[in-house]
């Protein structure tokens, strides 16, 4: 069996930490990164590879390198980590935006599961996508992050089915919040796309956002340790299960989520803070959006 072990979005807070458990245990790690990684360099048992994992041919390029590398030895598994998160009201999120929220979170893990494949097979190995407890509970202002995670999911479970004549096991980790730089990157994006809304539009939901501002600061973001953990356990299971869920709040999600519709939604409003908010009084000064530049690229 195989102890090479491929991890997308490997620069990020959840690949940086899982590269380091990964690589210390004792497999080759092969981290995918998007440009210039050098907290990653020197790490032993590390080797970086260039992977945008939205550009197919990218991902192409990275699994030929791969295989050269590996010759006959094949993955013990690919772990598809990389992810960003767009946030704010649907209705005013930027066409570029949702587009490259889908394009890394979705299409990306696709586009790197298609084309390893073969290595995995070769390797006795399997795929564990990293999803989001709000793939199975959506909240309020993630709609983009939650939508891209529970068809992420969908897939996932689709392909277990397709790959099980190989006996390559589709695994899902549910995580909830944790300390990382991606949810500041994320705020920045959003407050980003909220100033070059139509002014009207984006005056709405001002007193929702607050609310929800005011919530949020509130919340402790947990460590990675509990994800790379969890991670861990499902890359070294003889027969892993189908889907992992991180201790923390992604837990209590998933409680929620087996609540009645309307009860459950009362529950995550009371929680950010949108129990009572008002509509807003503003009207859009025309029927437009303006849009930000496509940033997947």
């Amino acid at each position: 069996m195989s102890q090479a072990v491929l991890i997308t979005g490997a620069s990020g807070g959840i690949g940086q930490a899982l590269v380091k458990a990964i690589a210390g245990k004792g497999y080759t790690v092969y981290a995918g990164v998007r440009g210039e990684a050098e907290v990653l360099a020197g790490m032993p048992g590390v080797r970086t590879v260039t992977l945008d994992v939205t550009d197919s041919d990218s991902v192409a390029a990275a699994a030929e390198q791969v295989g050269r590398d590996l010759r006959d030895q094949g993955l013990r598994a690919v772990i598809n980590n990389a992810g960003v998160i767009v946030q704010g009201p649907l209705e005013i999120v930027p066409p570029a935006e949702l587009r490259r929220q889908f394009e890394v979170n979705t299409y990306g893990p696709v586009f790197v599961t298609q084309a390893f494949l073969p290595l995995l097979r070769t390797g006795g190995g399997r795929v564990i996508n990293i999803s989001a407890a709000t793939a199975r509970q959506p909240v309020p202002f993630l709609a983009p992050l939650a939508g891209s995670k529970a068809a992420l999911a969908s897939m996932s479970t689709a392909l277990r089915m397709e790959l099980a004549a190989w006996d390559i096991p589709v695994v899902l980790i549910e995580p909830g919040s944790t300390a990382t730089a991606i949810f500041d990157k994320a705020a920045t994006a959003a407050e980003a796309a909220l100033a070059l809304a139509d002014p009207g539009r984006a005056a709405l939901y001002a007193e929702h956002l607050a609310a929800v501002a005011k919530a949020t600061a509130r919340r402790r973001h947990a460590s990675t340790e509990p994800v790379v953990r969890t991670v861990t356990t499902a890359l070294e299971a003889r027969k892993p299960k189908r889907v992992y869920v991180v201790p923390g709040d992604a837990r209590l999600l998933g409680l929620l989520s087996r609540l009645p519709a309307p009860l459950r939604e009362r529950l995550i409003s009371g929680t950010l803070g949108l129990t009572g908010v008002q509509a807003g009084k503003s009207t859009p000064s025309n029927g437009s959006l303006s849009t930000t530049r496509d940033r997947s690229r």
